[in-house]
């Protein structure tokens, strides 16, 4: 199982903007979360097409799983 960390936040454009973060810490708080996502937006790091982040929308951890076949292909 893969899992993958989205941080969701709204722009000055009035748009989303996600990031995703491979292999999160397994345990991670909400805290630490928001702490991440203030810096992000009071350090304006990110400004594009979208516009710079404004503010915080959301965040979760999204688990995959793959299951591959093998068809005997070289």
């Amino acid at each position: 199982m893969t899992q993958v960390l989205e941080l969701q936040f709204e722009t000055s454009a009035g748009k989303k903007a996600t990031f995703s973060i491979d292999a999160p810490k397994p345990k991670l708080t909400t805290e630490d979360i928001q702490k991440v996502m203030k810096k992000m937006i009071a350090k304006n790091v990110f400004d594009g097409q979208a516009g710079t982040l404004v503010a915080m929308s959301g965040a979760r951890i999204v688990d995959r799983q793959v299951t591959e076949f093998d068809l005997g292909i070289e």
